[in-house]
């Protein structure tokens, strides 16, 4: 592993938090999805719909804010994007109906979308070769950590008094507000992507957004059906466990908050683990070892009887999980053309995340069905994905500690 100096760390923090902040402000939706349907007087498979349309329009931010961070740079339109999707998450707090709400969620999601594309390839081109599996596992623990900061925001506020004020759902939402001032830090202490000042400085002509695309267009589409894979395995194990726990075992917000804090410590060791494990042993043998974890910890996170039991299949589910997703980062950047960073790694990540973006409303109809539970519906997507993920890993290029540029 080499070694960071302090603008290359400074510049992984900025990258970390950026990708941490945005998941808490997705997170939020997913431990208040009761509260809210019950606001508008509907079930929770159709608020679950705002969870849906988050995951579906992320593709678009991906391409939208990739290519101005391709044209004008990673840093100021990261920046810009963090500055949006922390004011459209806190404004969920003051819709009025189910379909504002929905809408308000939709546009959060184009803004989330860019963040993933732009902080991981500032990351990746500002450090050196043999540290970006630990960095990569670093940067996709900033999901888990959102989750882990939205366990603990929702266990000490939810229904907390403040002020004479008691925080509902919607107080949740206004917590979004503070990852804006994550902008004040990269601005005045993160650089720019030495590589992309060096092929500003160069003058030379990088080939367009299409014909890149154009040129790579099997390896294009061969990564868009992996990012599906991964975004069933993460969202298809962490966004509908909070409804789990509190529906079908009647926890308090407490307990809920507490199991999913241990499901976040394990997802943070699973990532931090696997990314740096990555450069020893290659991306593919890592992710397939992490995906396999899962399996065992299916009987225990899906049908345990306790909250300790839960919180144990949790922990081992989620080191597979966000293990595989550690590699993620770096696997992708390193795949990728320079002249479309920004751009084409945020969008095949985003595409699969739209294409997995049915995901809540189908396992939230399929756990409300006659006979079935939400154990079981969590069980069969987890299983099922978690085989396919290791068997389809096998089949991807690599090229683990090439230097990258933006130009080629």
């Amino acid at each position: 592993m080499g070694k960071l100096n302090g603008q290359q760390w400074r510049v992984v923090i900025a990258s970390f938090l950026g990708w941490a902040l945005d998941a808490f402000d997705f997170f939020i939706l997913v431990f208040t999805l009761p509260a809210i349907a019950a606001t508008f007087g509907v079930k929770v498979p159709d608020v679950a719909y705002a969870i849906f349309l988050t995951l579906a329009t992320r593709f678009v931010g991906a391409f939208i804010f990739g290519r101005l961070g391709d044209k004008y740079g990673r840093k100021p339109i990261l920046m810009l994007d963090i500055v949006l999707y922390s004011v459209l998450g806190a404004t969920a707090a003051f819709a009025p109906t189910l379909a504002a709400f929905l809408a308000l969620r939709a546009l959060f999601g184009v803004a989330m979308g860019g963040e993933w594309g732009l902080g991981s390839s500032l990351a990746m081109e500002s450090i050196p070769p043999q540290s970006r599996g630990f960095v990569s596992g670093i940067l996709q623990c900033g999901y888990p950590t959102g989750f882990l900061l939205a366990s603990v925001v929702f266990g000490l506020f939810y229904n907390a008094h403040l002020f004479g004020y008691v925080i509902d759902w919607r107080g949740m939402f206004l917590f979004s507000l503070l990852p804006a001032l994550l902008v004040l830090f990269i601005r005045g202490a993160v650089p720019e992507s030495a590589a992309f000042e060096e092929a500003a400085k160069s003058g030379v002509d990088k080939p367009g957004f299409i014909a890149s695309l154009s040129a790579n267009w099997g390896l294009s589409i061969y990564l868009i059906v992996l990012m599906l894979a991964f975004n069933l395995f993460s969202h298809g194990t962490q966004d509908l466990y909070p409804v789990f726990l509190e529906k079908q075992h009647k926890f308090d917000h407490g307990t809920v908050s507490w199991v999913l804090i241990v499901a976040n410590l394990g997802a943070i060791a699973g990532g931090l683990a696997f990314g740096a494990w990555s450069e020893k042993i290659g991306r593919a043998n890592a992710i397939t070892i992490a995906a396999l974890i899962a399996l065992p910890a299916i009987p225990l996170w899906a049908y345990g009887s306790s909250a300790g039991v839960l919180a144990l299949g949790a922990f081992i589910m989620q080191v597979g999980v966000q293990g595989a997703w550690g590699v993620v980062p770096a696997h992708l950047n390193e795949l990728v053309p320079g002249p479309v960073r920004a751009t084409l790694p945020g969008l095949v990540y985003q595409i699969g995340n739209f294409l997995a973006s049915y995901n809540a409303p189908f396992q939230s109809k399929l756990a409300e069905a006659p006979g079935n539970t939400y154990g079981f519906a969590l069980a069969i997507v987890a299983g099922l994905v978690a085989v396919l993920l290791a068997i389809f890993i096998r089949f991807t290029p690599e090229k683990r500690g090439e230097a990258i540029s933006v130009t080629t």
